[in-house]
């Protein structure tokens, strides 16, 4: 039994040689072939643009040309279901976002398990949301808004673009830390939703920088404060809505890159060198500020965690909101 014992043992120890070997050959053959990025949204979306800024120079780094492919469509699980079971081996990856963390708190079937099968690389950037109002609205601040909502309870129509939209729950964050009620109007996207508070036909919205901010330079909408923890470089006159009446506060939009889970180790850690050092190029990082956003360049481990935060705390909000999943 002892030679049977002492065999199997060393059997397992030359598996696990092997094993070791081939991976570490596999990831010095990484990649092989073109590295497709999947996005999924449409063109032009946040992650969309995170995304096609990046892969020129990935592809230089890499030696292998990087793609990028849009498959929006089912609140981006089908392009997230796409990669989780797509072959670990870093040729697919995911370029994500908010909705990550937020669909298990809108959806009762979501086909993957955000911190089960995907392999976080790097989250590349955060850009806050800007808190909009229409002019005819009576309030030039945060504190205004509250104690307004507060006062006309359910009267005052907030827009979004869609339900669980990542502007929809940072709105829903608002109410919930502020006490106060206002009734949602959800839209099919951006687009629609700007034209109706242009047109004052609903008074508040949460809204990204870049489809927020031209309207209220050109006069049409006024901006009461930004979501996130600091004062943005593109707007610095603007406070927080955390320093503005609402301490604590905070909501972003960000987009990461993540691989299947299972992904070789080895691998992950040449994606989020090459990555991130990409996500550091001056010129890139002077883009992304433009836009009102910051390089972020996370550690796969601090993504993993912002990862698990983010859904607690949207789980929290949807509740809350009274918002079941569907």
């Amino acid at each position: 039994m002892c030679h049977l014992h002492k065999g199997l043992a060393t059997s397992v120890i030359a598996a696990g040689i092997f094993l070791m070997v081939a991976a570490t050959a596999f990831s010095q053959n990484y990649p092989s072939r073109p590295v497709r990025i999947i996005v999924p949204t449409s063109p032009g979306a946040h992650s969309d643009v995170t995304a096609r800024s990046l892969s020129p120079e990935l592809t230089k780094r890499l030696r292998q040309r990087v793609v990028v492919e849009n498959r929006p469509g089912g609140g981006t699980m089908i392009g997230g279901d796409m990669v989780a079971k797509s072959p670990p081996d870093g040729h697919t990856l995911l370029m994500g976002g908010p909705s990550l963390s937020i669909n298990p708190s809108i959806y009762k079937k979501v086909p993957y398990d955000a911190l089960r099968d995907f392999a976080p690389v790097t989250m590349a950037i955060k850009q806050p949301l800007v808190l909009l109002v229409h002019p005819s609205l009576p309030v030039k601040s945060v504190k205004d808004l509250i104690a307004l909502a507060k006062a006309r309870p359910g009267d005052i129509e907030y827009g979004s673009p869609g339900k669980g939209s990542g502007p929809h729950l940072s709105m829903e964050l608002f109410l919930y830390m502020s006490g106060a009620r206002m009734l949602h109007i959800p839209y099919k996207g951006p687009a629609m939703a700007i034209i109706d508070l242009r047109a004052g036909r609903v008074s508040a919205m949460m809204l990204s920088m870049t489809g927020g901010m031209p309207h209220v330079r050109a006069g049409r909408l006024h901006a009461l404060a930004l979501s996130g923890t600091k004062r943005n470089a593109a707007m610095p006159s603007l406070p927080t809505i955390s320093e503005a009446g609402l301490p604590g506060y905070e909501s972003a939009q960000w987009n990461g890159l993540l691989a299947p889970a299972g992904t070789p180790g080895e691998v992950v850690k040449r994606l989020h060198k090459e990555v991130v050092a990409v996500l550091l190029l001056p010129e890139l990082k002077e883009s992304a500020n433009k836009m009102g956003a910051d390089v972020v360049a996370s550690t796969p481990g601090e993504f993993a965690v912002h990862l698990r935060t983010e859904m607690a705390k949207w789980a929290k909000v949807a509740k809350s909101a009274g918002i079941r999943p569907e």
